[in-house]
């Protein structure tokens, strides 16, 4: 590889890398607003939103470890920190469905539903547009590094998407109809996602997938 190739390579990894601090970042201030308002409001969808988005910080940073990696020594595969943050959040996706379904079953014994679901709405649209940018920025840098790795960390991002789209329509549905239980179901879909998002962390960290991310 000669020495304007390397340039460029150098140049587009920490892009990469920038990339997966925005994204930590962005979890932090999404984590910390959606469980907020989700508690304040009453939305458990909302709430276990946001604390699924607090477990993808530690998904991110085994992300901007595996940059680094390879970066510096690109055909080496994923070590051992890489293996416990994906252990790390795979336990911790578990742990949020046990909560989750447990606070779920208290709600519906004690038929409470949201005060309001506006933020839930704010928030999935704002996740929706700044994921879908990630997993095209993402996927565009994979491209050009003819990186695998990052590209299967880009498709793996789109559950993320999905998640926010579970959370908006149940908001949706709230706000307009007052339907009874739409968070309840809202919050089913979450659950459903952390746990095959789990599963998958210890499938990785098995190496039965090549995806390098949690999400």
């Amino acid at each position: 590889m000669n020495t304007l190739a390397v340039s460029a390579s150098k140049k587009l990894y920490r892009l990469a890398f920038a990339l997966s601090i925005f994204t930590i970042v962005y979890n932090l201030a999404e984590g910390g607003i959606a469980t907020f308002f989700g508690y304040e409001d009453d939305t458990l969808t909302l709430f276990g939103f946001g604390l699924d988005s607090f477990i993808e910080v530690i998904s991110a940073v085994g992300i901007a470890h595996m940059i680094i990696r390879i970066a510096r020594h690109p055909e080496t595969h994923r070590d051992e920190f890489e293996k416990t943050a994906l252990k790390i959040t795979g336990y911790s996706f578990y742990a949020l469905c046990g909560l989750l379904t447990a606070m779920a079953v208290q709600k519906i014994i004690v038929g409470e539903n949201p005060t309001t679901t506006v933020w839930g709405i704010i928030v999935s649209l704002i996740s929706i547009v700044i994921m879908v940018a990630t997993i095209y920025w993402k996927t565009s840098l994979g491209k050009q590094l003819s990186s695998p790795a990052l590209i299967a960390d880009a498709n793996c991002a789109k559950v993320c998407v999905y998640m926010s789209m579970v959370l908006l329509a149940s908001s949706l549905l709230y706000h307009f109809f007052q339907i009874p239980y739409i968070d309840i179901a809202g919050t089913v879909g979450i659950i459903y996602f952390s746990f095959m998002e789990g599963k998958e962390c210890f499938e990785k960290a098995k190496g039965l997938h090549n995806c390098g991310c949690a999400h």
